[in-house]
């Protein structure tokens, strides 16, 4: 559907606002790109591609961890929950939040003093080895492409919805550019570059979400349960869409499927890949600390406007015109910030509505470039230069660089095929084998003296295998009109998500393959932990806070 004809009598974005958002965009990306030429690390400077030089400080930090966990993922899909399911998105999005204090209060410390520039390496403190490091990177690339993928791909739906084309070619065209400008922005930028593009996204995407959460708060005389009752009466639904259930209506077990999908959330989003990487760029235990002050109140922040925006979606123009817009409701957080203005078409409207596509367009452009970074940083680190032994600074960065370009271009290979089909699944599995697998693996060689190298594969294999198992069975895949393929029906798993299920597993995995060890392993993993548990748990050896 093209924007000049939206449903429900909704006037589709003017063609000054699609010719200004147009101009903004190329403007967006050529300064991003000159950032990242500008701020990119020397050739052969290792240390400063994978961290910076340790050089920014807390709040800009901050602010770049904040910028990675919001992505557009959680932008658009999280805002058209918000508008399609009310409550149940509602509390989706307080879970993201909740995610990032887990990681502050729990992991951010550890994280920081065991690692050093990937997951690999913090891993490989406690067992070290090839075969930790290669299972690393395997798992690191199995749950961050599927998310690279739901974002390229919704590029070209994205860019089509607001700048009203509908052409497949084009689309497909949309997704190869800006996916080329993803690999440039990781390549070229390293950390520090985009670290830089993260803050830009997370300054533009709050200062725009505010003025527009304000904007809808004002219509209804700045009265929050005008607005919730206005939306729960346009949705269709009544009442039913202030209260628990209605994402989740249409399965078998309703209250389970969401306890599992809030438990996937938390324990996944914590502890993906691009968002522990950076913990290791910190430069002291007090200095993480204080970045993460920064992040969880501009997440927290987040969460609040992108809820006002997707309630005042529903209520000024209905939950049918949103599905028809879109059924998952990715545009929903672009229409609430359309009727925002209501019928004003001002220089000042046009402007504002601008910079909110432009703040979408630039989170698009970061997120997939922070993942193509720890994905390339992974390879080139934990692989690569693990098989080496002694590989040169100036090889293992152009190992990283190349790295970043194969991983590029093999997302953007696979978003072009996916486009034009339903994305859920691919998120829901980034967050189910982040938290089925790599969150058991942390939290086990942080914090478990007895954990052995047998039990660490066999948790980060054990789980990532069973999501995938599970994952097929889902009715996101199959068995729904919305599923990925809507046709077919081997929906045999009764839940959304597999994190009821894998969750328990992913540590148990961890547990049975620890006690199959054997006591010799165990007490020499026993004894290799307490050398290094002071460094781990306190950043001991490193003679900071």
């Amino acid at each position: 559907m093209t924007t000049a004809s939206l449903p429900g009598g909704i006037t589709g974005f003017s063609s000054s606002a699609q010719a200004m958002s147009l101009v903004a965009f190329t403007t967006v990306a050529t300064i991003t790109l000159l950032l990242c030429v500008m701020t990119g690390p020397d050739r052969d400077d290792l240390v400063e591609f994978y961290t910076g030089y340790n050089s920014l400080s807390p709040m800009r930090n901050g602010l770049a961890i904040a910028g990675d966990y919001i992505s557009a993922a959680t932008v658009l899909s999280t805002g058209g929950i918000i508008a399609l399911a009310g409550y149940d998105g509602v509390v989706l999005a307080l879970s993201t939040a909740l995610s990032l204090m887990l990681l502050m209060f729990l992991l951010a410390e550890p994280l920081r003093n065991a690692g050093r520039f990937t997951m690999g390496d913090v891993l490989a403190r406690r067992m070290p080895g090839r075969a930790v490091r290669i299972t690393a990177c395997a798992v690191t690339i199995a749950a961050l492409l599927p998310l690279m993928l739901v974002q390229l791909a919704g590029t070209g739906d994205l860019l089509a919805f607001i700048l009203g084309f509908s052409n497949d070619a084009l689309k497909t065209g949309c997704i190869i550019g800006i996916g080329a400008l993803m690999i440039s922005y990781a390549a070229i930028g390293g950390m520090k570059g985009t670290a830089l593009i993260q803050i830009l996204k997370i300054v533009m995407l709050l200062g725009s979400g505010l003025v527009v959460a304000g904007l809808i708060l004002h219509r209804f005389d700045w009265d929050p349960g005008a607005l919730f009752a206005a939306a729960a009466k346009n949705s269709g639904v009544g009442p039913a869409f202030l209260h628990s259930g209605l994402e989740f209506a249409g399965g078998p077990a309703p209250r389970l499927d969401m306890i599992s999908s809030e438990l996937t959330v938390v324990l996944g989003g914590a502890c993906l890949p691009h968002i522990t990487m950076r913990m290791y760029t910190a430069n002291s235990a007090r200095q993480v600390r204080r970045s993460m002050s920064w992040a969880v109140p501009s997440v927290a922040l987040f969460v609040p406007v992108i809820t006002v925006v997707g309630f005042g979606a529903t209520a000024l123009i209905g939950r049918a015109t949103i599905a028809a817009a879109d059924p998952q409701g990715r545009t929903a957080y672009l229409l609430g910030s359309r009727v925002a203005f209501g019928t004003d078409v001002s220089t000042g409207a046009t402007l504002l509505f601008t910079a909110v596509t432009s703040a979408i367009f630039l989170t698009l452009l970061a997120s997939v470039a922070g993942m193509i970074l720890a994905c390339a940083n992974s390879l080139a680190h934990d692989v690569f230069a693990a098989l080496k032994h002694e590989m040169p600074p100036r090889r293992e960065m152009t190992a990283a660089r190349l790295s970043a370009m194969a991983v590029g271009a093999v997302a953007i290979l696979l978003a072009t095929l996916v486009q034009h089909r339903s994305l859920q699944p691919l998120a829901t599995l980034s967050f189910c084998i982040g938290a089925s697998s790599i969150a058991p693996a942390l939290v086990y060689s942080l914090f478990w003296r007895r954990y052995t190298r047998t039990g660490l594969l066999c948790t980060l294999i054990g789980g990532t295998v069973t999501t995938l198992v599970l994952m097929t069975g889902t009715n996101l895949v199959s068995g729904s009109p919305a599923a990925a393929f809507p046709d077919a029906d081997f929906n045999w798993f009764p839940f959304t998500t597999t994190g009821l299920v894998s969750i328990p597993l992913g540590f148990a995995y961890g547990w049975l393959g620890t006690l199959a060890s054997g006591r010799g392993q165990a007490a020499e993993q026993r004894r290799h932990y307490e050398a290094v548990e002071g460094w781990i748990l306190a950043g001991a050896t490193r003679g900071n806070g």
